[in-house]
């Protein structure tokens, strides 16, 4: 196929980092090294930040963000607005991140040109888009204007349904996985020099070569259900006194957590280190995931750890059972539990065999339906067809 001119929007961006961040970063990737051209357009958060950088060797502009509430939203629009209209001519297509404010500008912008314009939808339930738009000011406006876009990505089947009941074509929404990247099956060794490359880079890192460790990577955000992983974890420390527990991100939970940690006495055994670029060493140094999340769409931080081989112990929610079998590539808890959280973190921990039958099997259904490769062919093959069809108009 011929090479696409894509911009992919998305007002949070690296160094601010969760999953929706994530995927676009991998996309425009995956993108590029399919030969495709590739810029992010995002967000200046901070003024000190440079207006432009190169981020995995895609360049990424930064648009005006003031941090005055309200003003800073429409300096932010206005200033897409602009780089889109004035950009257009050199696009074959514009990627938006949530059907937010960037998915208001892309879609009025560029209404009428032959450059389409493609909304992801991100989050499900009470956090995601489509809840959005019923709660948020002007959620019903901006959500008519999302409506008007060429074609819609759900992600996952929960956030296809919500977008149906919303008012949004079912013609135009087009059923896209998230996918990841496959790396190399890991070794031994590559959990040993894992443990030995971040202790090195972090201190708090340290640990030993036997210490089990659990890591958890996302927002530290109460939908997450991190507090509920917190109480757990002293039941494993009975069972395992020298396991660590890392939540690797950042968010607004983070100050309540490190509160209730340090209120609990286990400084030392759970580890808040903040955000990585990204978790290919942390998975590697790791010995099981967990995500206790009360809501998610289909999660990145999911399909890595299964793509890393780890046995993953995730809460009963529709976003984990797409990916989750119970007993088969996954352990699932009740979304409250706390007791039969800490009691599957230990069976994966004290089970070898458990342990890696689990892993492998979770691999493999990511093989086979998540890759990120496939992801961006899916991505690829939409966009062309969309402007065959504007060319026609």
């Amino acid at each position: 196929m011929t090479p696409l001119r894509l911009a992919l929007v998305t007002r949070r961006f690296w160094p601010l980092v969760g999953g929706a961040e994530m995927v676009m970063a991998n996309m425009a990737e995956e993108l590029t090294r399919q030969g495709h051209h590739v810029q992010v357009l995002t967000a200046q958060w901070h003024p000190d930040w440079p207006k432009q950088i190169s981020h995995r060797g895609i360049p990424v502009v930064r648009l005006p963000n003031p941090s005055v509430r309200g003003w800073g939203t429409v300096r932010y629009m206005m200033s897409l607005g602009r780089w889109l209209r004035a950009e257009q001519h050199e696009l074959d297509g514009v990627y938006v991140s949530m059907l937010k404010h960037s998915a208001v500008v892309a879609t009025s912008r560029l209404a009428g040109s032959k450059v389409p314009v493609v909304l992801r939808a991100e989050g499900s339930g009470d956090t995601g888009d489509c809840a959005f738009h019923d709660t948020a000011n002007f959620g019903l406006r901006i959500r008519r204007y999302c409506q008007q876009a060429d074609a819609f990505i759900a992600p996952s089947q929960q956030i296809f349904d919500e977008m149906l009941s919303a008012g949004f074509d079912r013609q135009r929404i087009r059923f896209i996985p998230n996918g990841v990247k496959i790396g190399p099956l890991r070794t031994a060794e590559d959990r040993r020099q894992a443990r030995m490359a971040l202790g090195t880079a972090n201190p708090i890192l340290t640990l030993t070569e036997s210490a089990p460790l659990v890591v958890f990577t996302g927002r530290l955000h109460p939908g997450k259900g991190l507090a509920k992983l917190v109480r757990a974890w002293p039941l494993v420390l009975q069972r395992f006194p020298a396991a660590r527990l890392w939540l690797i991100g950042e968010g607004p939970q983070e100050s309540e957590l490190t509160a209730m940690i340090g209120a609990m006495g286990l400084q030392s055994r759970i580890i808040l280190p903040g955000a990585f670029d990204t978790v290919e060493d942390v998975l590697a140094a790791a010995d099981a995931f967990v995500l206790p999340s009360l809501h998610e769409g289909m999660s990145i931080a999911l399909l890595e750890a299964m793509a890393a081989n780890l046995p993953c112990v995730v809460s009963d929610i529709p976003g984990n059972r797409i990916l989750i079998q119970p007993e088969e590539n996954g352990l699932i808890f009740p979304v409250d539990d706390v007791q039969t959280l800490a009691e599957a973190l230990i069976r994966v921990l004290d089970s070898r065999q458990l342990s890696q039958s689990l892993g492998s099997a979770a691999r493999k259904r990511v093989i086979d339906h998540f890759s990120l490769a496939r992801s961006a062919e899916d991505h690829v093959s939409l966009f062309h067809t969309l402007r065959e069809q504007k060319q026609l108009m």
